[in-house]
Formats: C-alpha cells, structure tokens, sequence
C-alpha cells in the first residue's frame, strides 16, 4: 500500500544550520502520527516539508505517492489540494470575515470567477456553516476575523481544514490556544478528517494526554534527527514525560 508520506534520508540546511538531517520516515494510510521534540528539534521543518513549503537540501520527498519535484506545476497544485495544514502562524486573513477564511479551504476547487464572487456573496455557504458549528463558532461566521480570540482563530484554521476534506493533514501544535475541553475535540475532528478515508495526521504535539489519547504513534526528533519511533501503546506515562522533560 502507497505511503501518506515518505521521506528517505532527508536534510534539510537553512544556511549554515541543519534542521534535518538524514531523516526517514514512513506515515501510512489510516495513521494518526504525532511529532514530539525540544523546541528547534524539527518538528516544524519536517512539516514544511510535507507540504511543500520547505524543499529538501538533500534526499527525496514523497506526498501520496508523488515526488513533488518531478511534476509539473499544474500536477503539483492539484497534490497540494489535497494536503491540508493547521500553522502555528494560522495564516489567517485577520480583516476578512469568519467565513471567507473557512471558505479559503476550497479555493483549490473553484474557479478564479468563483473566488473572487465569493468574497462578495459566500459561495459553499452551508458547508462553511457546517463546519464552523463543529468547531463551535457557527455563530461567529460573519464577524471580522481580527475580533477573535486566539482560540477562536485557531478553531476557525481547522474548520477551514473540515471545508477542504485533505487526503493529508498537517497540524503544528493545533491545540496550543485552546482549553483541555477544547483541546480534544479538536484532535478528535483532525483525527476523523483525513485517516478515516486512508489518509493520514502527522501534528506536532507539545501535551503527553492528547498524544495517548489522539495519536496512533509517535515520532520523537531532538536535533533534528529521529530519535524515537514507537507505537503509542508501548509508550508508559513516564517514557512520555521523559522525552518531553517533565516529571510525573
């Protein structure tokens, strides 16, 4: 069966300073993974990575079943549709109204005409609504994104997520603003999305419960090198408190 994602032996240099090196890995269809490490570790690279932002310095990248770099443009817009990612920075479009950022998750899809109607008159209305009212801000769709809270923002990138339907998602600490309540719902909703029809999450984690309790396995980086790779389940409380530093 095709991988989700692959890297083999890749490095990725920013100047003088290597953020991966020789890195391999292999996401499957069906996987919730979660990425765990230091900050500066890697984390953010190697989703960078993954969604195209970020080109490797060396080795090769695999994005459901496809070398990003052999295709043609056309070809690689139509691979990035189909991968889906929650930001630390949100990318969010602060003076645009609630909708028309859950909106931006259809983009790929529609046409330059539609795009740009949309912003006059919301296209895909009771989608965008849907989506908002599983993150719980349904009742927030017209007000300018800028008046939301942190958390609310962050809610809105994953219902943006929800309206886009990826065949990978991508998250970089999605539940660093929200409440433990919160929290959870929102890695049951990034963990439904893409594994339940065989694609995959790989979401950069800071909190030990929400990857026992959301995650399948993780991926442990430190100085931008795997460092650990294991199946949830054989992880005790007290090996994920040791890796991310803390004590039990």
């Amino acid at each position: 069966m095709t991988a989700v994602l692959r890297l083999d032996d890749v490095t990725v240099r920013y100047g003088g300073t290597t953020a991966l090196a020789g890195v391999d890995l292999e996401v499957g269809p069906g996987e919730r993974v979660a990425l765990v490490g230091a900050s500066g570790a890697g984390k953010s690279t190697l989703l960078a990575l993954a969604n195209g932002s970020v080109p490797p310095s060396a080795g090769t990248v695999r994005v459901l079943g496809a070398d990003p770099a052999g295709l043609s443009a056309r070809d690689r817009r139509r691979l990035w549709a189909r991968v889906g990612t929650v930001h630390q920075s949100l990318e969010l479009v602060g003076r645009l109204r609630v909708v028309h950022n859950v909106n931006a998750g259809r983009l790929a899809d529609w046409s330059g005409a539609r795009a740009a109607w949309s912003l006059v008159r919301p296209q895909g209305l009771p989608e965008a609504l849907a989506a908002l009212d599983r993150v719980g801000l349904a009742d927030r769709a017209f007000e300018r994104t800028e008046r939301l809270s942190g958390g609310q923002r962050q809610r809105v990138a994953i219902a943006r997520l929800l309206v886009q339907q990826p065949d990978l998602v991508l998250a970089d600490e999605p539940a660093s603003a929200l409440d433990p309540v919160l929290a959870d719902r929102a890695l049951t909703l990034l963990g439904e999305l893409a594994p339940a029809r065989g694609g995959a999450l790989v979401a950069a984690l800071h909190d030990p419960g929400l990857v026992r309790r959301h995650c399948d396995r993780v991926v442990g980086l430190a100085e931008g090198r795997v460092v650990l790779d294991r199946p949830v389940a054989t992880l005790s409380d007290a090996d994920l408190a040791e890796f991310y530093g803390v004590t039990t």
